[in-house]
């Protein structure tokens, strides 16, 4: 297709070009788009060796989404601009994997539409089943592709787009011993959301210890972040998620570490400031003022650094063996009470670790977490 008709296409090309000294771009598929076929592109930087940590980034999944692509591009902009100074980005590209997929799904952000082409949404479209029912209808339907969450025909192949999602994480990020991905959407909430496994289910995640210490190391380094850390079962339950398909083999008998997360920016908040953007299929979903556009980008590229920052050096916070039950049980009793990782303005949680225990206080006069039967709150959780 021309680049013309696809403004991050044409921002994607600029971008490599300007960094083909240290970045390679290529095609981890071809869709057809109807009037267009469209690549969908891939961009890695960095080492490949296996041992060493990696982390990915997508955009584009869903194409209504624009804005999710765009604080991918624009943090890989950020990247290519700061290496042609910055010798410590150099050293650590030495010493990482960088792996990009923007626009996961062309051909429905040239449509404008939140399914691919083939009116598939793409992650609806995983042959993973939610346990005790989905949320329903946008939880994924098999009705018809005219209309929205259509899972796809069952028993039919994955689509084109999901198959390469799954083909590049697998074949770039889960050879490596350590990675974490996110994944950019936006669309619900009024509050930006860091969603981790499971979708389909109210299980806990055999690397809940993990999350919990990333998001601790994140309230400490960013501390007026204003994300909430949270499994997605909390809000709804989808069938056919990507990353729940992804992260399924990965249990806690695993050496490897992958942390598959998803950013849901609150797009509910910019309809709020600006209600004319309910007039737009396209402002439900995406910042179209620019000062508020760009504050946006401003905003996640800090996650996005601290993210890449946490991948590089995860030998130093990810718990060990004799740690993990301890976080698990924090884990826990954050969920117990309904709040897990959440971060409210006037109701913060603090999480304090010394060498034998991990235990967590409330900033005021909260009684101690130790007052609480742990073990019944593990229990009691995820229900």
């Amino acid at each position: 297709m021309s680049a013309v008709e696809l403004p991050e296409y044409v921002q994607l090309q600029r971008i490599a070009t300007q960094g083909q000294e240290w970045l390679s771009m290529s095609s981890a598929g071809r869709v057809n788009g109807g009037k267009y076929e469209f690549d969908i592109p891939l961009v890695t930087l960095g080492n490949p060796d296996p041992v060493l940590p990696a982390i990915g980034f997508f955009g584009g999944v869903h194409g209504l989404e624009r804005i999710g692509s765009q604080v991918v591009i624009a943090f890989l902009h950020s990247l290519v601009m700061r290496l042609q100074w910055d010798v410590l980005l150099r050293q650590q590209l030495q010493k990482m994997r960088m792996v990009f997929m923007p626009i996961v799904n062309p051909g429905g952000m040239w449509r404008g539409t939140r399914a691919n082409p083939q009116g598939v949404d793409l992650m609806r479209n995983a042959p993973v089943h939610a346990q005790n029912g989905a949320a329903w209808w946008v939880g994924g339907q098999r009705y018809s592709r005219h209309l929205p969450w259509y899972q796809g025909a069952l028993g039919e192949p994955m689509q084109t787009e999901a198959q390469a999602l799954c083909e590049v994480v697998r074949s770039q990020l889960l050879t490596h011993s350590f990675s974490i991905t996110l994944d950019c959407h936006s669309g619900f909430g009024l509050t930006d959301r860091i969603w981790f496994p499971f979708a389909n289910c109210a299980r806990p995640m055999a690397h809940l210890p993990e999350v919990h210490a990333l998001s601790a190391i994140l309230d400490q380094s960013q501390a007026q972040h204003q994300y909430v850390m949270e499994p997605q079962s909390r809000q709804y339950r989808t069938h056919g998620d990507l990353w729940d398909y992804l992260y399924t083999p990965h249990n806690s008998a695993s050496e490897q570490v992958f942390l598959p997360l998803t950013l849901e920016m609150g797009s509910w908040l910019w309809v709020k400031k600006n209600p004319r953007q309910l007039l737009s299929k396209q402002g439900i979903f995406n910042p179209l003022i620019t000062h508020r556009h760009n504050r946006v980008l401003r905003r996640h590229l800090v996650l996005l650094d601290f993210l890449t920052r946490a991948a590089f050096s995860h030998e130093e916070w990810l718990p060990q063996p004799t740690q993990r039950q301890d976080h698990y049980e924090q884990a826990a009793y954050f969920s117990d009470r309904g709040r897990l990782f959440q971060i409210d303005r006037g109701r913060r949680f603090s999480v304090i670790a010394d060498e034998s225990r991990v235990r967590a206080s409330r900033v005021g006069n909260i009684a101690q977490s130790s007052t609480i039967n742990l073990k019944q709150a593990v229990q009691r959780s995820w229900m």
